[in-house]
């Protein structure tokens, strides 16, 4: 398993149920890769939920969207690949 060395950003909902799928369908990927998942619920903060609204679940590295609604698996694969 790698060590954790970065950090990636779900943009979620409580009662979301996309957003609940994202986050188990991102885990595999984010233990294989080391990245470390932080939820951040945009319902208590007022500048994520009038920036992002409703294409909750976002899924962020930084400031650079990396996907909304589903995880685009292929697309964060190839993401995370040209960084590292």
């Amino acid at each position: 398993m790698a060590t954790v060395s970065m950090q990636l950003t779900l943009l979620s909902r409580t009662y979301c149920h996309l957003c609940h799928d994202m986050e188990a369908a991102l885990a595999p990927l984010a233990a294989e890769v080391g990245a470390e998942v932080v939820l951040l619920d945009v319902d208590a903060d007022d500048a994520l939920e009038a920036r992002w609204g409703e294409l909750v679940p976002v899924l962020l590295h930084g400031d650079t969207e990396l996907c909304h609604y589903f995880l685009d698996e292929p697309k964060v694969r190839d993401y995370l690949s040209q960084i590292r």
